[in-house]
């Protein structure tokens, strides 16, 4: 009893600072779309990376329900003894979509960056990423020793110069996110790529944000700079643009084979995508192949709303994608925004210090190709009257 209690008091204590920070989660009643039912009302979804509006496609949906009936819900077993036909399937179409030999599916899109950079990494390793890259890279290089090298967001000529510094390292890689989650701006991945081959250094990039966005039919955006050949790893995410559950590694079929033994989330996992989840990813992949409307309807949207929110006064940062965040600097202020936004009918989520840099708080906007125009219009104004109320505009 005394040790439960020391226990008890400790989590009271570290919960006392967590909660000063922590925001309020919402939750959903019904389908996750382009709006939402939450405490009774329907609100405007603009914290969402459901992109496409793929996560109650009629398609999606059913494909789900018939992949239940042929295969259960589960493989009940670690992938080393067996795979499912459907999730050797979902492999085989991502390689195709990303042009490349290969994939991987991991459990989660955590899992995979922190699996794949965990067995690629070493001590005589040396792993030079940008500073805004996702806390999974990071975690995954701190288990496998590597040396880190981190350089400022964006700068190419920092990048250039830790290139350049002498380094024991046996391999070398660059490692950056496609499209910046918090920013909304898309990484010089042409000049990484020119810089990485310059320096005897392999490219990994995080595709979360970009497949489904980037590239032709969205493959992603080694297809959107045409830079295939040249990324060594690419690692994305199915529960995005997808609307499914899990990740992948796309890239030769030797470092599918070798992640398939050494990642040791996927390797000694029994928590493999399910069927539903891996036919769901496949309907997406399928939908976006055969037609990209909604892909185009999107980067309307994004351009429409990122305008309007200008016109408003507002600093949308450099966003260039439908990731477009509204930097108000001050953390009060920007919860209560938040806030005020929610009572008048559009939900998204504000982020303060510690997870961005003091002083750059900012509302997180996310458009996706379902909003109506009207929904955009109905959320500009929102923003309008809320700026003008808290006297920020």
């Amino acid at each position: 009893m005394k040790a439960d209690s020391s226990f008890q008091t400790f989590l009271r204590e570290e919960l006392r600072g967590i909660r000063g920070h922590a925001p309020l989660v919402r939750i959903i009643d019904g389908t996750q779309g382009h709006r939402v039912r939450i405490e009774g009302r329907k609100v405007i979804m603009l914290a969402s990376n459901n992109y496409l509006g793929l996560t109650d496609n009629p398609k999606i949906v059913e494909a789900t329900k018939k992949a239940i009936d042929r295969y259960g819900v589960g493989l009940g077993c670690g992938r080393s003894i067996v795979s499912m036909r459907i999730q050797v399937e979902l492999e085989r179409r991502i390689a195709e979509f990303k042009r490349v030999e290969a994939s991987l599916v991991f459990p989660t899109g955590y899992d995979t960056n922190l699996g794949a950079v965990w067995s690629l990494m070493n001590p005589e390793t040396t792993l030079f990423l940008d500073e805004y890259s996702h806390a999974s890279v990071f975690d995954g290089a701190k288990l496998g020793g590597a040396k880190v090298k981190p350089y400022p967001h964006g700068d190419m000529a920092r990048l250039e110069s830790l290139l350049k510094e002498p380094d024991k390292g046996k391999r070398r890689f660059v490692a950056t996110p496609s499209i910046f989650p918090l920013e909304g701006d898309i990484a010089k991945l042409p000049e990484i790529a020119k810089l990485a081959g310059r320096h005897d250094a392999s490219v990994y990039v995080d595709d979360a944000h970009a497949v489904g966005i980037l590239g032709s039919h969205g493959r992603g955006s080694a297809d959107h700079f045409g830079l295939h050949g040249k990324i060594a790893i690419q690692v994305g995410t199915l529960s995005k643009a997808l609307a499914s559950v899990g990740g992948y590694v796309a890239g030769s079929e030797e470092l599918r084979e070798y992640l398939f033994n050494r990642a040791r989330p996927f390797a000694i996992s029994t928590g493999h995508i399910a069927p539903p989840s891996a036919a769901a990813a496949l309907a997406a992949i399928e939908l976006l192949e055969d037609d990209d409307s909604l892909l185009k309807r999107l980067w309307k949207n994004a351009s429409y709303f990122r305008d309007g929110l200008k016109e408003l006064g507002f600093d949308t940062g450099n966003s260039e994608t439908p990731i477009i965040p509204v930097i108000l600097k001050d953390a009060q202020k920007t919860a209560a925004f938040s806030k005020k936004l929610f009572e008048r009918g559009v939900l998204v989520r504000g982020f303060g210090p510690p997870t961005v840099p003091e002083g750059t708080s900012r509302l997180r906007t996310i458009v996706s190709a379902t909003h109506s125009r009207a929904e955009l219009d109905d959320a500009l104004d929102a923003f309008a009257k809320t700026g003008k109320s808290l006297g920020l505009t």
